[in-house]
């Protein structure tokens, strides 16, 4: 056995020194979230532990506590001199408000629930067996809506749809979509805003998921335009849709094949299928950076486990890429596929008969 080199094992431990810091200000950004704490310093003006306490109606050790970690992580800004605390501009977009492109706070929800999933998770590895989505924590439900809509609510509109080739002319005129996959309907609520004359139809398998969409879409003023239904991609409901859309779900389906032959006998003649899948490029190498890390972890303790619970389970994970999410289409059937835009965390692909 090789010796370690002392210099490269103490960079490893000055990694992994950060890395533990990371994971334990991952629970302090919950905590912070879940109390409000981000929030009622979402004015950026400095406070002190003991009002941000009475703000909060918390107990301020505790809160000094939390403030002295989060300007420790570089989180929250620290005056000496005052002995008050304040979130920059920057910070407040990333931890208090929940409508901005780089809110950040649902991500850690996410993160929450691989934890407490861990040991289901390690008996999935054990029997081949999966993990189903539904079997996991309910901040994990919460915590994808939260990290995906900022993403969609800057993206969807202004680049992703006008970049598929004549489909907001449709939406703008009145188009019937299916959204499938929705999840806690965020998308499909975002789409509904956006087009006001067009019908849109929402699945997802997940009872308790159609339920909260239904909530959300009550109290932004669409509920009334936005038929939610629990159905899985393989048999929800044909009505000759203009556009189908499947936003950061394909991947997790055990038979992606099947659910894209299942979207061609419902689209209507000139349909389009859009697919929003995580930003991956085709081969390992080339993934190993800052985004791969988290869509890899997130597939090993999520993504893959939900797929091998299902039938066919496929397995192609967050990371599947450009090539593998074109064999998935053209084995559907489709003969027309092409990377329509892309982002840092997303790329969208127009698929089309």
């Amino acid at each position: 056995m090789r010796q370690p080199d002392p210099q490269k094992l103490d960079a490893l431990v000055g990694r992994l020194v950060g890395d533990v810091g990371a994971c334990v200000t991952g629970s302090l950004i919950v905590l912070g979230d879940q109390l409000g704490l981000y929030k009622a310093m979402g004015d950026g003006k400095p406070v002190s532990a003991a009002e941000l306490a009475s703000r909060t109606g918390v107990k301020e050790r505790y809160v000094r506590e939390w403030l002295s970690a989060q300007a420790a992580a570089e989180y929250v800004q620290y005056d000496e001199k005052t002995d008050r605390f304040s979130l920059s501009p920057e910070q407040v977009m990333a931890f208090a408000e929940e409508g901005s492109p780089a809110f950040f706070a649902g991500a850690f929800e996410i993160v929450q629930s691989m934890w407490v999933d861990e040991p289901k998770v390690e008996q999935a590895f054990r029997t081949g067996e999966g993990l189903g989505w539904h079997e996991h924590s309910k901040c994990l439900f919460r915590g994808t809506e939260r990290f995906f809509r900022p993403g969609y609510n800057a993206n969807l509109k202004t680049s992703w749809i006008p970049a598929l080739d004549g489909v907001e002319a449709k939406l703008e005129k009145g188009a019937v979509v299916a959204d499938v996959g929705c999840g806690h309907g965020a998308s499909t609520i975002l789409m509904a805003q956006a087009y006001p004359k067009s019908r849109f139809f929402a699945f997802d398998y997940h009872g308790p998921s159609i339920e909260k969409a239904r909530e959300a879409a009550d109290e932004a003023g669409v509920g009334d335009r936005i038929v939610f239904e629990q159905a899985s991609a393989k048999d929800f409901p044909a009505k000759k849709y203009d556009l189908v859309a499947m936003f950061d779900c394909l991947h997790d389906m055990g038979d992606p094949v099947g659910a894209g032959r299942h979207v061609m006998e419902t689209l209507a003649d000139d349909g389009t299928w859009m697919i929003v899948e995580p930003f991956a490029h085709d081969h390992l190498k080339d993934n190993l950076n800052p985004v791969g890390r988290i869509f890899y972890g997130a597939s090993t303790m999520i993504c893959t486990p939900a797929s091998l619970s299902q039938e066919v389970g496929l397995g192609l994970g967050a990371q599947a890429g450009e090539m593998r999410l074109r064999k998935v289409a053209l084995d559907a059937g489709f003969s027309r596929f092409r990377r329509a835009t892309e982002t840092p965390f997303n790329m969208v692909f127009e698929v089309r008969a």
